[in-house]
């Protein structure tokens, strides 16, 4: 569920908990067709990233097997 704060800043929806162990290649293609507004970028655990937040980015943070290890959210 979406906060309104979430609602005021970004557009679309904010996060997919639903994508939990999931493949991260095609969480990858959920959260694109979900929200429009984003790129979604995977990620292999413990990689440097920016933390400035963006309306326009989902990582996608994935263990060795490329399984998602933590809720992906806009950011």
């Amino acid at each position: 569920m979406q906060s309104s704060v979430d609602q005021l800043i970004c557009r679309g929806k904010t996060s997919w908990p639903e994508l939990l162990m999931k493949n991260g290649e095609e969480a990858a293609v959920v959260i694109e067709s979900e929200n429009p507004f984003v790129r979604a970028m995977v990620i292999k655990e413990g990689t440097p990233v920016s933390y400035i937040f963006s309306c326009n980015r989902v990582l996608v943070v994935v263990n060795e097997c490329g399984n998602v290890i933590s809720i992906p959210v806009v950011g």
